[in-house]
This record gives C-alpha cells, structure tokens and sequence, in this order.
C-alpha cells in the first residue's frame, strides 16, 4: 500500500479514542478545494513510509494508543488496505476508514471481514451535482449511492459529513443532501479551510452564522448534526 503520511498522534480524527492517522496516496477525484494536494496530485512531493515502518510505529505504541485511522486520498483504491488493516487489527487496535465512497465492492468487503469499527464518509453533494463539486466531468454518482446504503445496513458506527464551499453549496444544496441520507447518523458540516496547498483555486469557506443555517435546515434529517470548522 502506497503510505504517504503519518500523524502518529490524532485527538480528533478517531471520535472518543486517541488515535494515529495514515495517509494513503492518490485518489479518483479532483475536488478543487481537497487540502491535501500532494497525496492527490503531487505525489512525488509527499513524504513515503514503508508499510512494516508504520507497524512497528504501531507496535512501540500499544497500550498508548486506542485506534489506528485509515484515510488519504482514497485507501480503498489500494487493493492491499484490507491486508494492511489485518495486520492493525492483529495488534489490538480498533480501525476507522475515511472514504469517499467512490468503492463500495472494498468497502463491503471490509465491512463483511469485520475490518472496520467506523467510518467516515465524504458527502461532496447532492447527487445531480457531483461530477461538477468533485473535479470530474462524467462522475456517476451510483457507486457513492451504494456505499451510503451499505452503511446503512452495516452495523457499525458511521457518519456522513460535507466540506461547504461557497462556489459549491447552496442551502437547496444541503436540504437535497438531507433528504437523500437522512435516517439517523450523525451528519457533520465541515467548513472549508484553505490549507495553502489544494488541488484548485478559487475556494471560500461561509460564515459561522451560514453555516449553523445550514445545519439547522437539515437537522430534522438526522439523529444529530454539528458544525466543525468554526
């Protein structure tokens, strides 16, 4: 597995455990506002570990550590994420996934293996209006529609959450999303943030104001809603 990043020490990233994050490089989408330009379009100027680097890290760190994050990019265009997180598992460690549900055959079967203890997956927007927030003109939004409905069914613990950009999201943009996901997980409003090394340009966040409207207009969708960001 191409591993382009490690924060050996994440307190928000895993929700209720202290956690590290790994980075896998590469990902099928081209969102201008993405922060993390060099696993996505600069590889060559991301940091590289090798995969038995980042298990001893993990192995120094049993007993300190409750969970390990998988996320990038996008892990599951790597055909080798369920070896990797087999080898997490074996050291005691529970396991999130951030995705962008473009994959859901990988995701089903990690869910089938029991690799997973949460999941994060990445609601760009409403399905009408992917392929223009995502960076790619003939996106077909079907396989993301199958990963939310196999959450859904999953059992375990999960959220959906949106990065609002202001050249991308509307408040109709928001109800849209709530009407199709809506049913009980936590949903959070992410606020952009220009990070100085994105995919595009062009990029501006909303105010805390807007965005405590937005989470207000889909509230009565979900079990709980929050705003991160402000």
């Amino acid at each position: 597995m191409q591993i382009c990043g490690l924060q050996r020490l994440a307190m928000v990233d895993y929700p209720g455990k202290l956690a590290a994050t790994v980075f896998t490089g590469g990902c099928n989408l081209r969102c201008h506002f993405c922060h993390n330009a060099p696993l996505v379009t600069h590889l060559e100027e991301a940091e590289h570990y090798s995969e038995e680097e980042v298990l001893d890290f993990l192995r120094q760190r049993q007993g300190l550590l409750d969970g390990v994050v998988l996320s990038g990019g996008e892990p599951l265009l790597h055909n080798d994420a369920a070896a990797f997180l087999r080898k997490v598992r074996a050291l005691g460690y529970a396991v999130k996934l951030d995705t962008n549900g473009c994959f859901p055959d990988a995701l089903a079967a990690l869910l089938e293996e029991d690799l997973l203890d949460y999941v994060a997956m990445d609601i760009k927007n409403r399905p009408e209006k992917y392929p223009m927030t995502v960076g790619v003109s003939d996106f077909d939004p079907a396989p993301v529609r199958e990963s939310v409905r196999l959450l859904t069914r999953s059992g375990v613990d999960y959220e959906f959450r949106t990065t609002a950009v202001r050249e991308f999201h509307t408040e109709e943009d928001f109800l849209a999303i709530g009407q199709w996901l809506g049913g009980g997980p936590p949903y959070f409003i992410q606020n952009f943030v220009d990070s100085g090394n994105l995919v595009g340009t062009g990029c501006h966040g909303f105010s805390p104001q807007e965005l405590q409207a937005f989470a207000a207009l889909v509230r009565p969708f979900f079990g709980s809603v929050d705003v991160r960001g402000i």
